[in-house]
């Protein structure tokens, strides 16, 4: 049997897996700041992890998922400003959109969804431990910064030494630190802001820094060492650098074994922007293709490969999932979902992609390969697998024709109808108009499929 091996950013390296606690695995993941609608990055981020979280599952693993919600933050502060609500409307109301629109795209929830502002006293314990050990000092403006160069580790994560980071920089002599480096554990409060932003410290009122907030939930949901860590790449530095800085500095030892980062997202090989206007939520890629489709999309690229969204590659997901529905569809398999048989061949090789790395791209192949004997053979036991390991990964989940046909799982009438006149037709031998019926529900994008048996289906193209 193959051993799980993880591409560990800390190490540069794979590793072979080892949990702290045989059986058990404890997995932080950076979640979202909720101060809008979450977008196509945020998607191919939480997609990696929960396949991370299912292959982990599916191996025999008991898996404490966490993955936290930041709901106190600049961002959210002038957002509810702006649209004259209080901070926890605009939460409670961007946390109600992102659960519809992750859960539309299937991924399972977490185990723990810890929320920033639950944990403050735990990011001030934190903090205290890092002043009292001369790695955290009160600024004149009232903010409490993190003191960079006392922690020796620092830059070990993203490779960067201190003297790249400090070159070309100065300190802004409005900010309070003693070095450029140096990054805020604790905000002093401003008049301008609103009561609900405000909490009272040794230092006085303020709210904590964002990076102290994943710090405090990780150590509070998983204790002060855990087995993984993930998050997009973007936050490898400085957020979890800083991370760890805080964390070891506080509490010493090794904060995460395995630290995992996914790979960005581009738009037709541009930068997803605002400002380029290629910028997607997901509830506008979901207005526009099925979920199913946008989640096998992505499913299809490495989670550390780049992500290029372009309507051209969703086409070509929708097409290449057509075809696993297609096999499916031709074999009267049970409703229930099937177990895998992890003996059989393209299970130990599906497992073997998936243990190097979660190589996503090499299991889907395993699925084209089954789908390929399925539609050779009609075999049954080769359609179960086929649904049994696409469920691993959360897809090939609904009733074939529920896809095929744009999810109407009782079928179409009037289409339905189209084909009892086509049949009527070709039994009283007007081929002709059997062809225009054809020919007219082509246009509308209807495929036809006559059967061996002499019954007809359809799909959607």
């Amino acid at each position: 049997m193959s051993q799980l091996k993880i591409y560990n950013t800390l190490a540069r390296d794979k590793q072979v897996f080892v949990p702290m606690e045989a059986g058990k695995v404890g997995m932080y993941v950076c979640g979202m700041t909720v101060y809008d609608y979450c977008h196509i990055g945020h998607a191919r981020m939480m997609m990696a992890f929960d396949v991370i979280y299912r292959w982990l599952m599916a191996s025999g693993y008991e898996v404490k998922y966490v993955r936290n919600i930041t709901d106190i933050d600049d961002k959210i502060i002038k957002r509810a400003v702006e649209n004259g609500e209080t901070i926890g409307q605009l939460v409670e109301r961007n946390v109600k959109y992102m659960d519809e629109d992750i859960g539309a795209l299937g991924m399972l929830p977490p185990t723990v969804v810890p929320r920033a502002t639950e944990y403050v006293p735990q990011m001030l314990s934190i903090i205290e431990q890092l002043e009292a050990k001369g790695l955290a000092y009160r600024s004149e403006d009232g903010d409490v910064n993190y003191a960079v160069r006392g922690f020796e580790g620092y830059g070990k994560l993203s490779g960067k030494s201190l003297d790249d980071l400090r070159a070309g920089e100065r300190v802004d002599v409005n900010s309070g630190k003693r070095d450029p480096l140096d990054f805020v554990l604790w905000k002093a409060a401003k008049e301008t802001e609103p009561a609900e932003a405000k909490w009272d410290s040794k230092w006085g009122k303020g709210r904590p820094g964002w990076h102290i907030e994943c710090s405090a939930m990780s150590c509070a949901t998983l204790g002060q060492h855990f087995d993984i860590h993930g998050g997009g790449a973007d936050l490898q530095f400085p957020h979890h650098e800083n991370e760890i800085a805080q964390s070891e500095g506080a509490f010493g030892g090794n904060m995460v074994n395995y630290w995992i980062h996914n790979g960005f997202v581009r738009v037709d090989n541009e930068k997803m922007s605002k400002s380029l206007g290629n910028f997607f939520t997901i509830r506008d890629v979901l207005k526009k293709y099925d979920a199913e489709v946008v989640r096998f999309f992505i499913l299809r690229a490495h989670y550390r490969s780049p992500l290029n969204y372009s309507d051209a590659h969703i086409d070509d997901a929708k097409g290449a999932l057509t075809r696993l529905y297609t096999a499916l569809s031709t074999v009267d398999i049970d409703k229930e979902q099937p177990a895998v048989n992890w003996d059989e061949a393209h299970a130990v090789r599906f497992r073997e992609a998936m243990d190097d790395d979660f190589n996503t791209p090499l299991a889907v192949a395993e699925l084209f390969d089954l789908a390929s004997e399925v539609n050779r053979s009609k075999s049954l036991d080769a359609a179960r697998q086929l649904k049994a390991l696409a469920g691993v990964l959360g897809i090939l989940e609904r009733a074939p024709q529920a896809f095929l046909q744009g999810g109407s799982e009782g079928g179409d009438a009037s289409i339905d109808d189209a084909i009892a006149r086509r049949a009527a037709a070709k039994k009283a031998r007007n081929f002709a108009e059997a062809d225009a019926i054809r020919a007219e529900l082509t246009a509308a994008g209807i495929i036809l499929e006559d059967k061996p048996d002499g019954t007809t289906t359809w799909r959607r193209a």
